[in-house]
């Protein structure tokens, strides 16, 4: 009886002890950051719309009007809102970054996109994965060097898929090709995405994909856990005139 007591409580034990490790390992690998969408997906089709009393519809009341032509030409500032993420996968699961504090701004000619001019700082130190001890680890001098390098930046060269004419609520597929700067490191880069003009705001949601080896980073991977070399970027932006 003394030896049956004996082996259940050491199974617990195991249990518990495995289940806390666990949480620890799962704290530290895994990820806790969901990348945020800046432009709205359409609404599902709705037949039923309901007429009011001046002969338009409730829909056609409380949603801005789309397709109209609109002057997005000047110079437009990245919002607070807006956010960076960078990700890397492991073998154990694909963990985001995400950088909160960009500033920028992108200047527009729709008559000639080689006008067209877009630059954007992001401050490394505001990096967040949702673990305060792996943002320390990525944060150090083998990694990113945020002590001595607290920015990113990009400035775009070039221009595709900007149209002519802007139509409210139209999302483009856009790219924009530049030179992205990371721990003094300058690499030219592709972002690719979409774009739209909606309710006074323009966004942008686009993403390229570097390496650990294109700004001098270790890959860093540990004796449990595999990581790839490439790491997606991702800008999320809101801009405003």
């Amino acid at each position: 009886m003394k030896n049956k007591k004996l082996i259940t409580l050491a199974a617990a034990l195991i249990i518990v002890i495995g289940g806390a490790v666990y949480f620890v390992y799962d704290g530290l690998t895994g990820n806790h950051v969901e990348i945020e969408s800046v432009i709205a997906q359409a609404p599902a089709e709705n037949n039923s719309t309901e007429v009011s009393g001046s002969g338009e519809s409730a829909t056609d009341e409380a949603t801005p009007a789309s397709n109209e032509a609109a002057d997005v030409d000047g110079e437009w500032s990245i919002g607070s809102d807006s956010k960076v993420y960078f990700s890397v996968t492991t073998s154990r699961d694909t963990v985001n970054y995400e950088l909160a504090k960009v500033t920028g701004s992108w200047n527009l000619n729709s008559k000639d996109a080689a006008q067209t001019k877009a630059e954007g700082t992001v401050e490394v130190t505001s990096m967040d994965s949702g673990n305060s001890q792996r943002d320390q680890h990525i944060s150090e001098a083998e990694y990113l060097d945020t002590a001595q390098f607290p920015n990113a930046t990009f400035v775009a060269k070039s221009f595709e898929g900007l149209p002519t004419e802007w139509k409210t609520g139209e999302v483009y597929d856009v790219s924009m090709t530049g030179e992205l700067t990371v721990k003094g490191i300058t690499k030219e880069v592709v972002f690719t995405g979409q774009t739209v003009y909606d309710q006074g705001s323009l966004k942008l949601e686009a993403s390229t994909v570097v390496t650990f080896d294109d700004f001098g980073m270790k890959n860093p991977h540990t004796v449990v856990m595999e990581t790839e070399n490439n790491l997606t970027v991702e800008l999320r932006l809101s801009l405003s005139k």
